[in-house]
């Protein structure tokens, strides 16, 4: 009963240590039958047994090597995996997931706006059979090889998702700030620029690049 000490005699005790390797239904339904303890539940032996580190030794997990007892063994018709409700949510063999993107997927990166490209080449990462590409990246290098290093694509017409090779221009990434605006900024954001006023807006800040990277030359050249 709750709030009440459950006492056990030396001979019940001795009894269930020799036992304390069964399963605790059936060392509960033996002890039981054995001594009448009808005031004794599952939940009062196992605590008992748990005080007195009386354990079964079984953890519950298959050891490293052992063989499930069903393996082999079809499931019951109407039972388990082959219930109804079951097989309407299962794959058919050779189907592909809803969230499956193959070659040829396309879709716009939240982040930046850009066109994101499933193409079929190996994925040197993950190993996957494809990758995703930045498409106007991908399209560029198809036609005009690969990017130097230190080199950058600027989109000329301020869409990104116009990913033909004509609408990005191959320029040092040194130039990208000069093209910047801002509020903070006196010049005008090449970006927000109108189509006639980008192309010159263009030169000037490769000028600018050009102008600091001499200065940058002649000052390392005057302290070495």
């Amino acid at each position: 009963m709750k709030g009440r000490a459950i006492t056990y005699t030396a001979e019940e005790l001795d009894w269930i240590a020799e036992r304390r390797t069964w399963s605790r239904d059936a060392l509960h339904r033996a002890f039981v039958g054995q001594f009448g303890r009808l005031d004794v539940s599952r939940i009062n032996l196992n605590s008992l047994c748990k005080r007195k580190g009386w354990m079964t030794g079984r953890t519950g997990c298959f050891a490293k090597g052992q063989t499930p007892a069903n393996k082999g063994k079809p499931c019951a018709e109407g039972r388990g995996g082959r219930h109804p409700n079951a097989r309407r949510t299962q794959f058919v063999k050779g189907a592909k997931p809803h969230t499956w993107r193959g070659a040829g997927h396309e879709r716009i990166d939240a982040k930046d706006g850009y066109v994101i490209l499933i193409v079929d080449e190996p994925n040197p990462w993950t190993g996957a059979a494809t990758r995703p590409v930045h498409k106007h990246r991908w399209l560029w290098e198809k036609a005009n090889g690969p990017i130097p290093e230190g080199k950058c694509l600027k989109c000329l017409d301020g869409d990104k998702t116009n990913t033909d090779p004509s609408n990005w221009a191959l320029i040092d990434r040194g130039v990208l700030p000069h093209l910047n605006g801002g509020r903070h900024k006196k010049r005008l954001a090449f970006d927000e620029a109108a189509p006639e006023l980008k192309p010159v807006l263009m030169t000037a800040a490769k000028l600018k690049h050009a102008v600091h990277q001499r200065r940058k030359s002649r000052t390392e050249g005057s302290v070495t």
